[in-house]
């Protein structure tokens, strides 16, 4: 069977996301929504970086891309600095009966104890008029903080605490308004960046906790956050700018589920623009960075994942895996029953082994 698919957005991931259904015998793209008139009227070929066109062209017409009536929306725009914005896209898709698979706003991964009803139920009201689904996931928070740790977790008889670590340099990342504005790198050491405003991290990756947590069968009693900054030891450059000396130039922080005063599911970052700053750090399994899943319990584990790829390097390569995470996964959303969907929903996700160079 083929699922009529549009892609929304097509950025750092929904450039990825849009090659990758093209190249999916699966899904048929019939639809491109842009966020400005640079790619409106574009081939999607062109955006994807393909060397053929495909004949369907690019749109800021949010109305036409309804009317194509898709099965499911590749939604991939930017949300970090329009989040009300975002989940009115997703409110207008699900009520119009279109399910949608997402790379953001990922507080929907695993929205329960995260959201508050304000931003909960009109989702769940309008998936259940439009008897649509949503499922929002990608590597972080996603599938090395939910399948991989789950999947190690079904192998012990005992589990004290199951963390979650991404250990990466973020120097060649290229989206400024990321790396200065919500992450706050090259900014002041006082002055707070949107992410570590109080909440911010617990909204973000809180429901990544929760979620663990109801996937080994523990109730928290409460999630807490903390992090800490080190300044650039010297003036240096990075793919989006400058690094002044003495401005954040790493970042490392801590989102824990609690019971009674145990943190019992943790998500970890630890965020270089160097690989020589903070030592005492962890360090990755790869000079590049990796991502890690840690168990302590019987039996313990202690097991990275490190990404790569032919056509860029580590930042390129999880773009891409965060892409294909939800485009591998329209079959089973559409075919799920209507909701807020998440890892402890779907079967396994898997694809096809042959797929163009």
């Amino acid at each position: 069977m083929n699922y009529r698919v549009v892609q929304w957005g097509t950025g750092n991931v929904g450039a990825h996301a849009l090659a990758g259904v093209i190249a999916n015998p699966d899904l048929e793209l019939v639809g491109v929504w842009v966020s400005g008139p640079k790619k409106d009227g574009l081939d999607a070929g062109t955006i994807a970086g393909l060397d053929d066109p495909v004949g369907v062209t690019a749109t800021t017409d949010t109305e036409a891309i309804l009317a194509a009536k898709p099965d499911c929306v590749v939604y991939c725009s930017m949300t970090d600095n329009r989040l009300l914005e975002a989940v009115e896209d997703l409110r207008r898709l699900l009520s119009a009966g279109i399910n949608v698979v997402a790379c953001a706003p990922v507080f929907f991964q695993y929205p329960y104890g995260v959201l508050p009803d304000e931003l909960l139920k009109p989702i769940q009201e309008a998936a259940a008029q439009g008897n649509s689904s949503l499922w929002v996931n990608g590597i972080d928070p996603g599938f090395a903080n939910d399948l991989l740790p789950l999947a190690l977790a079904g192998t012990c008889l005992r589990i004290d605490q199951l963390r979650c670590l991404e250990i990466v340099d973020y120097a060649s990342y290229d989206n400024r308004e990321v790396m200065f504005d919500i992450m706050g790198f090259g900014k002041p050491l006082d002055e707070i960046p949107m992410l570590l405003q109080p909440g911010v991290l617990s909204l973000a990756w809180g429901g990544t906790v929760r979620q663990l947590a109801a996937g080994i069968g523990v109730t928290l009693d409460a999630v807490t956050q903390t992090y800490e900054r080190i300044p650039a030891p010297e003036s240096f450059d990075i793919a989006t700018g400058h690094i002044a000396e003495g401005t954040a130039a790493a970042l490392r922080f801590e989102v824990r589920g609690m019971v009674g005063d145990q943190p019992v599911t943790v998500l970890e970052h630890v965020t270089r623009l160097r690989p020589d700053l903070c030592p005492d750090w962890p360090q990755p399994a790869h000079h590049e960075g990796s991502y890690r899943v840690e168990i302590i319990g019987e039996p313990s584990y202690a097991m990275d994942l490190v990404t790569s790829s032919r056509n860029g390097d580590h930042n390129h390569a999880t773009l891409l895996a965060t892409a294909m995470r939800i485009v591998n996964a329209v079959p089973a959303v559409v075919r799920a029953p209507s909701g807020i969907l998440t890892a402890l929903d779907l079967p396994l996700i898997t694809a096809p082994a042959t797929r163009p160079a």
